[in-house]
């Protein structure tokens, strides 16, 4: 089988990708000055990319997969010519429109107005459907300081993603409308998914990935248990599918050993305990494939 080409983007997203890579059992390495990284893999094959142009080279069959937030897919206009497999769900953003929050939404869009966006197409997209008068004023990496409440002012309208809104805050902008949601995915090329071989291994890393993202919601909580308390402590536990059970040495009790949801350990282990259950351990997974 020839080697499957991976599109790693620059920046966050390559952290986040980095981290889910290494919990999978794939290790990576990036020279210094390359952007060709080497993997313990013999059947892949990565390289580093800007996170805007993975999706553009993935639906022109340059590469098989790549990571790639959902707004640059869209903003590239490749969603119909590129396969989604799966969302990791990391770096997850809003696109949306921004002003000063000392102007009035409805009265400024009565008025031409100009808008800073590095997303050049989604904001056409946002024109039309809005049926504003707006040009665009293309802007690269941070765009907040073009929009003020000022005659002198670069722009009147923002359109950038935001996680948290507080860049926007702390520049004394409003969000007045969203155009999208986003977030990290792994997306594949339409080629790579007819060819059987590729096609296969595509799915494989996407069931590896999603037991190490299973895995990182969840811990298991192993415990000991008196044979009066059984009953009670299984009809009262969680489980993924059903609770491990084994008898202690000397017929004393039993070992029971569950798979739970990260948030439910607060409320759950004083539970266990008002159950009988003693000798209660908490520890992390490194893959649950459910």
């Amino acid at each position: 089988m020839e080697k499957l080409r991976i599109l790693l983007a620059k920046g966050r997203i390559y952290e986040s990708v980095y981290s889910l890579l290494s919990d999978v059992g794939i290790s990576i390495h990036l020279p210094d000055r390359t952007y060709f990284p080497t993997t313990n893999q013999d059947d892949l094959a990565f390289q580093v990319v800007k996170p805007q142009i993975t999706s553009a080279l993935l639906a022109g069959n340059k590469a098989d997969i790549g990571f790639s937030g959902k707004d640059w897919v869209y903003e590239n206009g490749v969603e119909d010519k590129v396969e989604e497999i799966m969302d990791l769900g990391f770096d997850p953003v809003r696109i949306v429109a921004a002003i000063p929050n000392t102007v009035d939404y409805d009265g400024l869009l009565k008025n031409p107005v100009t808008i800073a966006t590095e997303y050049q197409n989604l904001s056409r997209k946002w024109i039309s459907e809005k049926k504003i008068d707006g040009t665009i004023f293309r802007t690269w990496g941070t765009s907040e300081g073009f929009v003020r409440d000022s005659e002198d002012s670069l722009a009147q309208v923002l359109i950038d993603n935001t996680s948290t809104g507080s860049s926007l805050r702390a520049n004394n902008l409003k969000i007045v409308d969203t155009l999208m949601t986003s977030s990290t995915r792994l997306y594949a090329s339409k080629e790579a998914m007819k060819n059987p071989e590729k096609k296969q291994k595509i799915m494989e890393l996407k069931m590896l990935f999603e037991s190490v993202l299973n895995a990182r919601s969840r811990v298991m909580l192993e415990m000991n248990v008196a044979k009066d308390k059984f009953d009670a402590l299984i009809k009262g536990i969680p489980s993924m599918k059903s609770p491990t059970v084994s008898p202690l040495f000397g017929d004393d009790g039993y070992a029971v050993k569950i798979a739970v949801k990260k948030s439910e350990v607060p409320t759950l282990l004083p539970k266990l305990q008002s159950l009988g259950a003693t000798d209660i351990l908490e520890y992390e997974l490194r893959k649950v494939m459910l």
